[in-house]
């Protein structure tokens, strides 16, 4: 009998995936201690500006408002293993240098923000990439499973990362920290650069021009994944500023110094690894009301963590919202992603990552304000009521749109035993005569879908 380890780590079982995952283990805790080092130097910098902390995650997520569809076009062209060993080097030698101005005491608060624009403009390119990358990396049938252990070793990083560097910024400085992060991008050159790329899965021949465009009509064109791109924008905009409310929560209401704010923010991520680990054993693609429902979930645990009383209550809470958070942030991701055809994946994961991301400069200007005019607890709360909002309204339109069951030729079972809008890549109109594929394709004579 299989180990249900077994099936908890079967992408592992990949070895570009195992060198993936190794790599980007060290360089994300790198990420997530620079992160509280530039949250604490920017809080210090300005006497615990709440606009000022806005300023700079607002520059640091700008670019991916206003360049991401344009990378997704590159992930689509171009070889993913270089441009993410390019997007590594150059996070470095950023890292570096301003880790340099901050240990020789001459950084100031314009070198954040200049620092912080250009880190964006790299992760403009980077995080579609690398999402993508994921599929190559250990196809279509391995996709849900690889996906949720990403996640998992990602915040196995948030959980190290914050937790070393509260420490280490009371023991050696910020500067330091920013040091040992330029370091950790290191690891995942190496590690694609140790791939072998002929066991890569490709999709066939790359096109000689990727317009954005392209993407966009196949994602709005399709129902199943425009509703839950438009919960991910508003979530990702005013929901998901974690980045900006844990550390004025930690310093400005609990008066916590950054060992104390770097375990809050452990907390948090502790619940987001749970919660990772949980949708490893996950099969096919999500339902939509399974994203709604993971909505609803983690704005209410949001409003509830702004409203706790004390430190403990807020570590414990977050953790809850941390496992909310992520669970409603896989369940979009594999539903988006496994019903996108594999020639516009790119592009369309590009797009997630616009509104998921890029939306975070308004939304943390918003919330940045509020949270220093009526305190940092009123960022949490108006976050997570915006996240209810949204589930409700998407919820409303799914009910009110959905056709019933027993006159609608698309629910007629297929012989993988689900209905096709589960299937994925189903529902493919933007491409008339031609089935989608989906992350797991087609094999010519196979299950046909039945329209009216």
């Amino acid at each position: 009998m299989r180990s249900p380890l077994a099936g908890t780590f079967q992408s592992l079982s990949v070895r570009n995936f195992r060198l993936f995952v190794a790599g980007q283990l060290v360089s994300v805790a790198g990420t997530w201690m620079m992160v509280v080092a530039q949250d604490w130097l920017v809080l210090s910098l300005t006497g615990d500006s709440g606009t000022a902390l806005g300023v700079v995650t607002a520059l640091q997520f700008a670019p991916l408002l206003l360049l991401t569809l344009y990378a997704g076009g590159l992930a689509d062209r171009y070889d993913k293993r270089r441009l993410l060993m390019a997007a590594n080097l150059v996070s470095g030698v950023l890292a570096l240098l301003l880790g340099i101005l901050v240990f020789t005491g001459t950084a100031g608060l314009w070198h954040v923000c200049v620092f912080a624009l250009g880190l964006g403009i790299v992760n403009a390119v980077e995080v579609p990439t690398r999402m993508s990358f994921v599929s190559e990396l250990v196809g279509g049938d391995l996709l849900p499973n690889a996906s949720a252990l990403s996640a998992a070793y990602f915040n196995v990083a948030r959980v190290a990362g914050p937790a070393l560097a509260g420490l280490l910024i009371d023991w050696l400085g910020t500067g330091t920290v920013m040091l040992l992060n330029a370091v950790s991008y290191l690891a995942t050159v190496a590690a694609l650069r140790a791939m072998r790329p002929g066991e890569l899965h490709r999709a066939g021949n790359r096109p000689a021009r990727a317009p954005v465009m392209d993407g966009v009509r196949h994602m709005v064109s399709r129902r199943d994944l425009l509703l839950p791109m438009i919960l991910v924008a508003v979530v990702g905009m005013l929901g998901f500023n974690f980045q900006l409310t844990l550390p004025l929560l930690a310093k400005t209401e609990f008066h916590a110094d950054a060992s104390a704010f770097g375990l809050l923010t452990t907390a948090f991520a502790v619940g987001s690894l749970l919660a990772a680990f949980v949708t490893t054993r996950r099969r096919g693609r999500p339902r939509a009301r399974l994203v709604i429902g993971s909505a609803l979930a983690a704005g209410a645990l949001q409003c509830a963590a702004g409203l706790a009383p004390t430190y403990t209550w807020a570590a414990v809470l977050l953790l809850c919202t941390g496992f909310g958070s992520l669970y409603f942030a896989q369940a979009t991701n594999h539903r988006i992603q496994l019903g996108t055809d594999p020639a516009y994946r790119g592009r369309v994961m590009a797009l997630y990552t616009l509104v998921f991301q890029g939306t975070t400069p308004v939304g943390a200007l918003l919330i940045g304000a509020l949270s220093e005019r009526y305190g940092a607890r009123s960022g949490l709360v108006a976050g997570g009521a915006a996240t209810l909002l949204a589930a409700v309204a998407v919820l409303l339109v799914q009910l009110c749109t959905e056709r019933p069951r027993s006159r609608t030729p698309d629910k007629i079972r297929t012989s993988h035993g689900g209905t096709p809008d589960d299937h994925p890549a189903g529902n493919d109109r933007s491409r008339p005569g031609r089935l989608g594929g989906g992350a797991q394709g087609h094999r010519p004579g196979g299950p046909r879908r039945l329209r009216p």
